[in-house]
């Protein structure tokens, strides 16, 4: 599926509105993927919408509201996302490989066995976010707030959470080999099975 500004394979610098997306959908009539790739969304208000296995690679939807959206299975590698508000939003099993999320809201999103490697989530907010299985490997989570969130058997492989908040937060079996974890809080997080070799941290602080 594709939009009327797209059939030469030029694509404008007009940002998509919400109305665009609904006209969208009914022309694919709920039986077609939404086809968004490389499209400008940029602060378009798609709070709620049901994009299931959307394809977004590579889109602008930075300042984005898609709180609450089912984005489950949805392809957003190499999307622009920063400083997108994803509150409570459902991105089970979508692609973020190579996503920019610095500064998105994140907090209480479900992000479980999502594709987060090579991300960039310099400063989001991921508090009471689940991420059980999830790869994050390589991603730069330097300044990032993962207080409370469940990590789960997640893959933090040479990830950078170097000044991260992550209080209360669940490693629970967790591969953290290669991290980065240099003054990042880690007070009351269970850390309990989790795989540490080659960890850097400047205090390893873990409450039993």
């Amino acid at each position: 599926m594709s939009t009327d500004r797209d059939t030469s394979g030029k694509r404008d610098d007009t940002p998509l509105t919400r109305s665009d997306i609904d006209r969208l959908l009914r022309q694919g009539g709920g039986t077609e993927k939404l086809d968004g790739r490389g499209l400008n969304f940029k602060g378009i208000n798609l709070a709620y919408f049901d994009l299931v296995g959307a394809i977004l690679a590579r889109a602008d939807l930075s300042g984005a509201d898609l709180s609450e959206a089912d984005l489950r299975e949805a392809d957003l590698s190499g999307a622009n996302l920063s400083g997108a508000r994803l509150v409570g939003t459902i991105l089970n099993k979508a692609n973020l490989s190579q996503a920019m999320l610095s500064g998105a809201d994140l907090s209480m999103a479900d992000l479980s066995e999502a594709n987060l490697s090579e991300a960039n989530l310099c400063g989001a907010n991921l508090s009471q976010s689940t991420l059980h299985e999830a790869d994050l490997s390589r991603a730069d989570l330097r300044g990032s707030d993962l207080s409370g969130a469940d990590l789960g058997v997640v893959s933090l492989f040479g990830a950078m959470l170097r000044g991260a908040r992550l209080g209360r937060a669940n490693f629970f079996g967790a591969i953290l080999s290669g991290a980065n974890l240099t003054d990042a809080d880690l007070s009351e997080a269970d850390l309990s099975g989790a795989l540490l070799s080659g960890l850097t941290a400047s205090e390893q602080r873990q409450e039993q």
